[in-house]
């Protein structure tokens, strides 16, 4: 059968369409209205066209938003943006305990990636804490995207993504100066050699004099990432309110 919102084609048996994420028991629920045409989003003919495809996963909005859940949206984009550029002055700023909420969420991944690398020698173990930090929300972001076709969700782990860089990005600087508070309330001149994430990877890598420019880096790419989920969540809103009933 084909979609009626997208005019996908798919399994009589499935309850709601793959591509638009249409439940069909509800849309049947719905009163007909005969003087309506039903325009689909997307054809069955161009599903394999990659504009259309990228459309369908990207920009995806369900049909049927109302002035509350728009003005929710719109609202809720408002707010990350602002804490964001907050936490991106903050990490320019070098104050790596500057982000407490967000500090304290990422940190039981940061702990988990050293864990589950542990098995690959210490310089890996060291750089697992970070690449699992930064995992979580690409995970979560394939979740939403191609599980849930929820992109405006999707945008918010990218957002996400980029504060986790804006996090890592004092820690990086500390390689040498070694001043910032770790796990358990120590500074890194005071710990043993290795607990310092970075001190350890750096040096290991004779990268250690350039831990400054490897923090600005990573400055500039959760910067560009905030304002990336900020372009995306604005598309999607534009297309929230055109959807909007009434």
């Amino acid at each position: 059968m084909d979609c009626p919102a997208c005019g996908f084609s798919f399994g009589s048996d499935q309850k709601e369409c793959p591509r638009c994420g249409l439940i069909l028991s509800r849309y049947k629920k719905r009163p007909a209205d005969s003087h309506k045409e039903v325009v689909p989003i997307c054809s069955s003919d161009d599903v394999n066209d990659s504009e259309s495809l990228i459309s369908a996963i990207f920009f995806h909005v369900k049909p049927g938003s109302d002035s509350v859940d728009f003005s929710l949206r719109t609202a809720f984009a408002v707010c990350m943006m602002v804490w964001g550029v907050v936490l991106a002055f903050a990490a320019r700023s070098g104050e790596g305990g500057g982000f407490g909420f967000w500090h304290l969420v990422n940190l039981p991944f940061h702990e988990a990636g050293h864990i589950f690398t542990r098995p690959f020698g210490h310089l890996i173990m060291s750089l697992g804490g970070t690449l699992g930090q930064l995992a979580m929300p690409l995970v979560c972001m394939a979740v939403f995207l191609l599980k849930k076709r929820d992109p405006f969700a999707a945008g918010f782990c990218l957002w996400w993504l980029g504060v986790n860089f804006l996090d890592i990005a004092p820690y990086i600087g500390d390689a040498r100066s070694l001043t910032l508070p770790l796990l358990g309330g120590n500074v890194g001149s005071s710990s043993p050699y290795g607990f310092h994430d970075w001190e350890y990877i750096l040096t290991e890598t004779g990268l250690l004099s350039y831990d400054t420019f490897f923090s600005r880096l990573a400055i500039i790419i959760g910067a560009l990432m905030i304002v990336a989920s900020g372009v995306w969540w604005a598309s999607l809103l534009k297309k929230y309110h055109g959807s909007m009933e009434g």
